[in-house]
């Protein structure tokens, strides 16, 4: 499974909104300066978070998005499908031997258990630390 832009950017809107949960609007311009992003692009991508109920928009001079839910109440997998569609880790499983539809329905409760047990509450809480070690992981 393979996370696009579209998801990537989308949890970086979210969580930037977690971050200022509370303390009203929060514009894409801003995110955008901010994360170094496309603002248009932003743009395209909140229309599918508001539609979905995960986002609300301010009007006005000081508008901007808020979270329409608290922090804790909204998972990554709540995000990633509204962005990227249903969570599978292969197209055409049925077609597979059955020890490997066995693994590709493993890997892909596994991804989702994690994306849905971890909330933008958990997310916001993350320091951007520069010395953290980092993987590169490749299956």
């Amino acid at each position: 499974m393979k996370i696009s832009t579209k998801g990537r950017y989308g949890l970086t809107i979210m969580i930037e909104l977690a971050k200022n949960f509370g303390e009203g609007p929060i514009s894409l311009k801003s995110i955008a300066r901010d994360k170094n992003l496309s603002e248009h692009y932003l743009e395209q991508l909140a229309s599918p978070l508001r539609n979905a109920g995960l986002i609300k928009s301010i009007r006005g001079a000081y508008g901007g998005y808020i979270l329409a839910k608290q922090p804790a109440e909204i998972t990554a997998g709540d995000i990633i499908r509204v962005l990227e569609g249903p969570i599978t880790p292969v197209e055409g499983i049925e077609e597979e031997e059955p020890a490997k539809q066995a693994l590709w329905l493993r890997i892909r409760d596994a991804v989702k258990d994690v994306l849905d047990t971890t909330t933008l509450d958990d997310l916001k809480d993350h320091e951007d630390d520069k010395q953290q070690e980092s993987y590169m992981f490749y299956i």
